[in-house]
């Protein structure tokens, strides 16, 4: 699985980059800045955490 983000939809609430650390950082803005968008196992539960909280809807999971 791979994390995916929806730039139209994304407004900055970083989130994503809370509750996945492993996969994504934040700028400045609060924008995510994904470092590796490969989830692995051990994080799957954390991502879709992730994609359930984001509140524009802007994160997703994606099989590779």
């Amino acid at each position: 699985m791979r994390v995916e983000v929806d730039w139209t939809r994304c407004d900055g609430h970083a989130l994503c980059a809370l509750l996945l650390p492993e996969n994504i950082d934040s700028d400045p803005d609060g924008y995510p800045v994904v470092r590796d968008p490969a989830v692995v196992p051990s994080s799957l539960r954390h991502a879709r955490r992730a994609v359930s909280a984001c509140p524009a809807l802007a994160l997703r999971l994606v099989r590779d």
